[in-house]
């Protein structure tokens, strides 16, 4: 696992969550939960916009607890003011590294 997925797994960890993370492609949500945090892994990749996520009731997770969504980038336009976005960049000179910007 690089990138987004390890990215999740650490979060995770931070709030004692050490279930086996897995990349929630075909899911397209994975819940992970204990008394103290629910955490929603969205991967919207196979979306093609925000009305999208609309009709599978995504929106009705925001509020509910930490929302980690990968790509997107392509759900952006109905995204919380609050969210924090997370890129990630492979090295050009080494493929196991990434480089990290939030904004």
């Amino acid at each position: 696992m690089h990138g987004k997925t390890k990215f999740t797994e650490g979060i995770l960890k931070f709030f004692g969550l050490e279930n086996e993370i897995s990349s929630p492609t075909f899911t397209l949500v994975n819940e992970y939960k204990n008394e103290k945090v629910t955490i929603y892994h969205f991967d919207v990749y196979r979306l093609n916009n925000s009305d999208d996520f609309f009709d599978i009731g995504g929106e009705e997770y925001f509020g509910k607890g930490i929302c980690i969504i990968e790509w997107g980038e392509i759900i952006k336009s109905i995204l919380p003011p609050n969210t924090l976005f997370v890129n990630f960049e492979k090295d050009e000179t080494n493929e196991n590294i990434r480089k990290i910007s939030i904004t």
